[in-house]
């Protein structure tokens, strides 16, 4: 692999920040494929990839889900900031490692999200959305057995606006010993 191409993979884990305002446009299919791809190659315990990915368009599905992470919450505003966009990430809990599988796809969907000029945002609750009654029974429509619970909710979508700044790295981020 090339140097620029080494630097500029830390470069964009360097400058990708979360996205909290999204323009009302879909994405495209290419830039919705290259994303997805990009999370199956994600690392797994043992190689077992355990996730799955559940992708949502529609937007009055996405308004239902939407209401049900806020309920989560205790809220009623969008947590999902207008995305048109996402993508619910699952995993086995047959798998010791099904959360930290199914991190490292959300990792890898917001990179490959800053990579291909998309805003991106790590959505919390999924676990507890589908763990509802409601939650369950999409689940089961969508083909996702019971074994499986939600990691996290990725928003995509074109930023509405610059990206934030940085914050500050922490000076005790880092412990030699």
């Amino acid at each position: 692999m090339e140097d620029s191409m080494k630097l500029e993979t830390l470069m964009s884990i360097k400058e990708r920040r979360s996205v909290r305002s999204y323009r009302k446009e879909q994405i495209s299919k290419e830039e919705l494929d290259a994303v997805l791809e990009a999370g199956t190659y994600a690392a797994s315990g043992m190689g077992r990839q355990p996730a799955k990915m559940v992708v949502i368009q529609e937007p009055e599905l996405i308004a239902k889900l939407s209401k049900m992470n806020g309920a989560v919450m205790g809220a009623d505003s969008d947590p999902f900031y207008g995305a048109p966009t996402v993508v619910i990430v699952f995993a086995d809990t047959n798998a010791g490692t099904w959360l930290q599988d199914g991190s490292l796809v959300m990792g890898n969907l917001m990179l490959a999200a800053y990579a291909v000029g998309l805003g991106s945002c790590w959505i919390n609750r999924a676990k507890e959305m589908f763990e509802s009654a409601e939650g369950k029974a999409l689940m089961k429509e969508w083909g996702i057995a019971d074994t499986y619970a939600g990691v996290a909710c990725c928003i995509l979508g074109y930023a509405d606006g610059p990206l934030p700044e940085a914050k500050p790295r922490k000076n005790d981020y880092i412990v030699r010993v």
